[in-house]
């Protein structure tokens, strides 16, 4: 495959999975109109993806050590191993979203205004970081490392931001959840 040709399916992957993304959020689809036909397991979803994100963000700690110590193979392992899950991430939010379920955070003062920064924040890096991800692989899979640092000096501290920030969205939100 060429540049180009995975230029365009990254692109198109990110397009396709913030549309996605953009639907659930407003609620336009909804796949189970009638809430107590949800799966018992979709509750315990938002818990396991704030776990997900919590490895992830150990693991890209340990990525960075490792890289420093030029352990290029236990990086690359590290990295791989957050992307795929991160994916596994994605397809858990997707499914939890899909049902329509919808918490509003109910804390007060203060702690309002910091938790909506937290999560506006979070949501627009967590938009931006799928397609910056996504090149840095591109490029350190094919060892053009200096293209590949280039992108991981924005997309590495982008993604640790999002997936640290997906748990503290979690703790803060998770007492004020109804199911």
């Amino acid at each position: 495959m060429n540049d180009r040709f995975i230029a365009r399916l990254i692109t198109g992957v990110s397009i396709f999975v913030f549309v996605v993304v953009v639907i659930l959020q407003s609620k336009v689809l909804d796949i189970f109109p009638d809430k107590s036909a949800i799966p018992e397991w979709v509750f315990f979803l938002p818990k396991l993806n704030a776990f997900i994100n919590g490895t992830c963000s150990i693991l890209l700690l340990l990525s960075l050590y490792f890289i420093k110590k030029k352990d290029i193979a236990t990086h690359k392992k590290l990295n791989i191993t957050t992307f795929v899950l991160s994916s596994l991430f994605l397809v858990s939010y997707i499914i939890f979203h899909a049902t329509g379920i919808k918490t509003t955070y109910g804390g007060t003062g203060v702690i309002r205004t910091i938790y909506y920064f937290i999560l506006i924040t979070h949501i627009i890096l967590a938009a931006v970081v799928l397609p910056l991800v996504l090149f840095s692989f591109q490029k350190g899979l094919q060892m053009q490392v200096e293209k590949h640092k280039k992108l991981v000096r924005w997309s590495y501290p982008i993604w640790l931001y999002v997936t640290i920030t997906g748990v503290v969205v979690y703790l803060m939100i998770s007492p004020y959840y109804t199911f």
